[in-house]
């Protein structure tokens, strides 16, 4: 009871605190500033496309008399302070695929002088790129781990079927995939599970589409996408690996307009446009054929059918809130595998999202605040049959209220904290291989804060330091309330090209998954709160780096990780009675070092990517490799710009083996179907599998080429886009798995051409 009126009485001072901080007047702040730099001011603002009001991240920003500037961040937000009053200033706003454009400005001293920036774009030819793209983010930023992503970027690799965010993320190195059948990505030696998906700010449980072949987000309404893969700051928990935060659009400002397309698999149609101080932005899309998927599934039927439709509602009126935004989003998605047949399966899962946000700029002061409340709830079913599978029941309903609230200082520091109240109840059913059922339900609450402090000051040296705290845990345990999680990332600038990097922290994660390591495509994967007899999973993450801007058209960046991972759940294998507990604790450690190298010139660009890793799961002293562990990870990728429209793009992948279980030997195994108390019964004989030791056999080698080419043209007043796509261009027979019960082989995509189109209005 002490500690509940503890707790209640900390989070009650934060938010009178926060209250306190965003209502303080403008002569308070205007005095901190006289006093701490007389005589200097602060610019700040926003940029923008001024076709259709949507927000630039990673814009560059430069102040041409002071050669000083900064990039916009993933909101187009940016800010310059320490700015000399009194003179005449130029600032210079480019953009890769925009117009750069110089603005007159001048500053007051100890003032915030506030502006909004339209870029218009243009289109780009051949030798016409101007290298003004690369970002002119501080050097000394505290970054390590993280990778950027915009839409131009998902859109220049050869899309296979479908353009996929999921997809993409594999030709980051450090992040591994089994396989082209799946969109399911492994990062640093680190299950699925460990992955944090955040929509708008939104936790997304069950984030795949045809038993994890696609994303279930449509990539017509990403904006931007930052991407943890390790020693990820304090704002982020939850999760032990990384964290993937999608952004959408908000809508075209400008005018109403609208696309719609159609892939071997799938049509979709979008449609946005300006509502009274704002816009809205609705996309859906859904099957309608999946014949397609055959290919995925080893030319098995299945009758797959899914959906998703999401849609965003942005306010952003001066005149009702200046310097704010509101935004409400909503999401569905769906899919259902409905056999007619008794003897095949069906089942169906549901993502449903609804989420409200705001972010406030606190007027003539150096502070900006984000507020967001959300529910996301994923529903799953499993109906087996007359088959040998078993039945499956998971929902998982997530309540979250969270705060941020960031101050700027003129020295360029900042500091951060945030509350975070998180309410989940989870609902499962099942049954395992030896028939017995279980069912495990829980609810809990979670309550944690965050603070962090970002040293900025010094041009070659950055550092990023804080903790979460956690006041309340899921469990009804007590023991398992972890309450400091530190996290510490740093930056140094050793010359003007090369720079250091390094990171370090502590995670915790109170959901997991019960995920069948045999299993080699799996259905989907049940959510559960960790249960009270386990202790909270937890992970201590090391990273280091090296970044090398070697000349304004290469960059190489170097990378190095270690990783510990304690009190692992895993499904108990050996459990054979209802008594006996569903999940077992289990460790592991990975490492690895990866390389990014960058080639951009004119209208040809080349990225090569590598990793060396290892990764180990110890289960009941039992030490092997996972089967995601892969050794060496090489990705080549290249675009050319042709000109009038046409692009060209070309991706070589090369994986070394995966573990798998390898198979001893059969003998025929008599299993009972009946005995009656005349001693008549009945059965049959089967084979009976003898398997080697865990993963310790090594797959062949996987590489395989693919390649896309696209047109854009204009038609009156319509957009349209072709794109036709290779998979596997010289067919490569990549082995998938083995089956177990013949041990015939079983390969992945052979030779497979796809073609889209898209009409934008």
């Amino acid at each position: 009871m002490f500690s509940t009126f503890r707790s209640r009485s900390f989070i009650k001072a934060l938010i009178i605190a926060f209250i306190a901080l965003v209502s303080i007047n403008q002569r308070t702040f205007a005095k901190y500033n006289v006093l701490v730099l007389e005589g200097k001011g602060t610019l700040r603002g926003f940029v923008v496309d001024s076709t259709n009001g949507e927000v630039l991240a990673y814009c560059n920003v430069l102040i041409k008399e002071l050669n000083i500037g900064t990039s916009t961040d993933i909101r187009g937000y940016f800010r310059i302070p320490s700015i000399p009053s009194g003179k005449a200033y130029t600032l210079l706003v480019s953009y890769v695929g925009y117009r750069s454009k110089e603005i007159k400005f001048s500053i007051r001293p100890n003032k915030i002088t506030d502006i909004k920036i339209e870029l218009a774009p243009e289109t780009i030819e051949l030798n016409q790129v101007e290298k003004i793209g690369n970002r002119i983010i501080e050097k000394n930023a505290p970054d390590a781990g993280l990778q950027r992503i915009s839409i131009k970027d998902i859109e220049s690799i050869p899309q296979g079927v479908e353009t996929d965010i999921f997809r993409s993320l594999q030709f980051i190195p450090g992040v591994q995939s089994t396989g082209d059948v799946s969109a399911r990505y492994y990062v640093r030696g680190s299950p699925t599970n460990e992955n944090l998906v955040l929509l708008n700010g939104v936790t997304i449980y069950n984030p795949f589409h045809a038993f994890g072949s696609f994303s279930v987000v449509e990539p017509d309404m990403i904006s931007n996408v930052e991407f943890y893969k390790g020693g990820f700051t304090a704002e982020y928990g939850g999760r032990l690996s990384s964290v993937l935060n999608i952004v959408t659009k908000d809508g075209n400002k400008k005018r109403v307009s609208g696309s719609a397309g159609a892939s071997f698999l799938t049509g979709k149609a979008l449609i946005e446009g300006p509502i009274p101080g704002g816009s809205f932005i609705l996309s859906g899309r859904r099957s309608y054929n999946s014949k397609i998927l055959k290919k995925f599934l080893n030319n098995k039927n299945a009758p797959i059918d899914f959906y998703d439709i999401g849609g965003k509602i942005n306010f952003s009126d001066p005149n009702f809130i200046k310097g704010g935004k509101i935004t409400i989003q909503g999401f569905v998605s769906h899919d259902g595998l409905d056999n007619n047949d008794p003897n095949l399966e069906s089942l169906d899962w549901t993502n449903k999202i609804i989420g409200l946000r705001w972010f406030q700029v606190v007027k003539d002061a150096p502070v900006y605040f984000v507020m967001g409340l959300s529910y996301s709830n994923f529903n799953g079913n499993v109906d087996p049959k007359n088959t040998s599978s078993k039945p499956k029941h998971n929902n998982v309903t997530d309540f979250s209220w969270d705060m941020n609230v960031n101050y700027m200082f003129d020295s360029k520091d900042e500091i951060a904290f945030g509350l975070q109240l998180k309410s989940i109840e989870t609902v499962l059913g099942l049954q395992n291989q030896s028939g017995v059922r279980s069912d495990i339900n829980s609810k809990g609450a979670n309550i944690s804060v965050f603070g962090k402090y970002k040293l900025l000051r010094y041009d070659n040296f950055g550092l990023d330091i804080g903790t979460r705290l956690n006041l309340s845990s899921l469990s009804q345990s007590l023991k398992n309330i972890n309450l400091f999680e530190p996290r510490v990332s740093l930056t140094y600038v050793l010359s003007h090209s090369i720079s250091l990097k390094g990171a370090w922290g502590i995670y915790t994660q109170e959901m997991t998954t019960l995920t069948d390591d045999n299993e080699i495509i799996s259905l989907f994967e049940p959510w559960i709160i960790v249960p009270d007899y386990l202790k909270t999973p937890g992970a201590i993450h090391y990273g280091f780096g090296i970044k090398d801007e070697i000349s304004n058209n290469i960059s190489l960046d170097l990378q190095g990780y270690y990783k510990i991972l304690h009190d692992i759940p895993t499904l108990n294998e050996a459990k054979i009675l209802p008594e006996q507990r569903d999940l077992i604790p289990s460790g592991g450690k990975s490492y690895g070092l990866e390389a990014l190298l960058k080639y951009d010139i004119g209208r040809l660009g080349i990225t090569a990517s590598y990793s060396l890793s290892w990764a180990f799961k110890t289960v009941d002293s039992l030490t092997y490799n996972p089967r995601y562990d892969t050794r060496h990870n090489l990705s080549l990728l290249g675009t050319v710009n042709l000109g009038d429209g046409w692009q060209f793009s070309a991706t070589w992948i090369y994986n070394s083996g995966h573990p798998f279980t390898q198979i001893l030997s059969f003998y025929e195994k008599f299993y009972f179907d009946n005995l009656y108390n005349n001693d008549k019964y009945y059965g049959d004989y089967s084979p009976f599998i003898i398997q080697a030791s865990k993963n310790l056999g090594i797959l062949p080698q996987y590489h395989r080429l693919d390649v896309s080419l696209s047109k854009k043209f204009d038609l009156s007043i319509l957009k349209v886009s072709l794109s036709a796509s290779i998979i596997n261009v010289y067919n490569r027979k990549n082995i998938f798995y083995y089956q177990r019960d013949t041990g015939k082989r079983v390969n992945m995509l052979p030779f497979l051409p796809t073609a889209t189109i898209e009409v934008e209005l």
